[in-house]
């Protein structure tokens, strides 16, 4: 297999530099949470500090309605809120060019006024450019004619590629197409995500046993091929959520208010598994609830010891703190080496405390490396678990992916090289084939 090619082999000096990156972090025109535009400050200095002009780029929501292919360009996903950050944070002016948007799909062409703006940016009468959001403009998800024209016209201003963007690996213009056209390497946060990754997948750096994987989620399809790879390589896997309603519905024939039997046809599978290896570890008490919302009595603890075959329950809402105080799962916590968290194990806002004590419970484990996924369950140990989120950024033995779903994208896949941005750069090579 060829090298993936690395930002730091780049000639950058007076070249202009196209980065992409995962500032996702708008909702509503209102940034979430700013890490993930943060973790790629260390590439934009570089990058500046070596010569470099700066172009940048990322995506925004879904902008895109997938069943008509319109595209609605508005305050909710535009970058602005970004370009006003980074302003702060760099002390230097960001440009954003402006485009020509169709009403209903979006930016279709990148006209002339992007050689003015390039050549004010190659001689310093602009800072850093930062596109307007790759999802605007057509030719990013779509095939054909419009995706050749954006790709060439970037590649028409631009020297070279710089891809940071580890939370975007679907096979978009921005992150796939343009590496065909481009000189194109990994930026420094790709690197550090696919080294963290390789704890888990290479095994050539095997983690440190015991392994311990967490995984929680609202919808058991989307997890169900992660799942089985990561139960391949795991000495225990503690489940949450949806993932694990549909286990034990499964595992002790019992039906779950909100488990499809669509899902459950799916879990039979890992059950089968279990059953020969026995790496899952059952949390026993659980929160039922008639309603989804925390009100009180309408909610109690269960105990799955109290499970009876074909017996009905309403929605299983969270996991009990108490579960934690088990001596099993302490002692599996506690004993591992290297434990992967990609978990909210309750329904939020509502049900919040099944995480916060499965958090805590990781956290009084000091010896071991905690790799975090990033997205929703980072936003929850933020959340609920502050301390030990804000300890987590300074401590070695924690790293926080800033892309869930690619992670577990990657696991289903065997390898982060396999992810379609990735293959991408490395069958480009770091230089344009002739």
């Amino acid at each position: 297999m060829q090298k993936l090619p690395v930002v730091q082999d780049a000639d950058l000096k007076d070249k202009v530099v196209l980065l992409k990156v995962d500032h996702n972090v708008v909702k509503k025109g209102v940034i979430s949470d700013t890490f993930r535009i943060d973790r790629t400050l260390g590439t934009i200095f570089n990058i500046v500090e070596r010569g470099g002009r700066l172009v940048i780029m990322t995506h925004v929501g879904r902008p895109r309605n997938k069943k008509t292919g319109e595209i609605c360009c508005d305050k909710n996903t535009s970058v602005e809120p970004i370009v006003s950050y980074l302003e702060k944070k760099l002390y230097s002016k960001i440009y954003i060019p402006q485009f020509a948007i169709d009403p209903k799909y979006g930016i279709c062409q990148i006209d002339d006024s992007i050689e003015d703006a390039i050549e004010k940016l190659r001689s310093y009468k602009i800072g850093i450019i930062y596109m307007p959001n790759s999802r605007w403009f057509q030719g990013e998800e779509q095939e054909g004619e419009a995706r050749d024209k954006f790709i060439n016209t970037l590649s028409g201003v631009i020297d070279i590629f710089v891809n940071d963007a580890f939370g975007s690996w679907q096979p978009h213009a921005s992150t796939c197409g343009i590496t065909r056209s481009l000189p194109s390497f990994a930026g420094y946060l790709m690197q550090e995500e696919i080294e963290n990754l390789g704890l888990l997948l290479n095994p050539e750096k095997a983690p440190k046993r015991p392994l311990l994987a967490i995984i929680a989620g609202s919808k058991y399809d989307t997890k169900i091929g992660p799942l089985k790879e990561i139960y391949k390589k795991v000495d225990n896997l503690i489940l949450g959520g949806v993932i694990y309603n549909t286990y034990l519905s499964v595992k002790y024939n019992v039906k779950i208010k909100g488990v499809t039997d669509e899902d459950i046809k799916l879990a039979e599978e890992l059950v089968e598994m279990d059953n020969i290896n026995n790496k899952i570890v059952d949390l026993p008490f659980l929160i039922e609830s008639d309603i989804l919302e925390k009100r009180e009595g309408s909610y109690r603890t269960i105990g799955i010891n109290e499970f009876k075959s074909k017996d009905n329950y309403n929605y299983i809402l969270d996991v009990d703190p108490e579960s934690f105080n088990d001596t099993r799962v302490k002692e599996i916590i506690a004993k591992a080496k290297t434990i992967f968290i990609n978990a909210v194990v309750g329904f939020t806002p509502d049900f919040a405390d099944g995480s916060a004590a499965l958090y805590k419970s990781i956290s009084y484990n000091v010896d071991a490396i905690k790799l975090y996924g990033g997205g929703d369950t980072l936003q929850e140990l933020k959340d609920s678990c502050a301390d030990i989120y804000l300890k987590g950024l300074d401590d070695s033995k924690y790293y926080y992916f800033t892309g869930g779903g690619t992670v577990l994208k990657a696991i289903e896949k065997g390898s982060p090289y396999a992810l379609p941005s990735v293959e991408a750069l490395i069958e480009n090579g770091g230089c344009l084939k002739g």
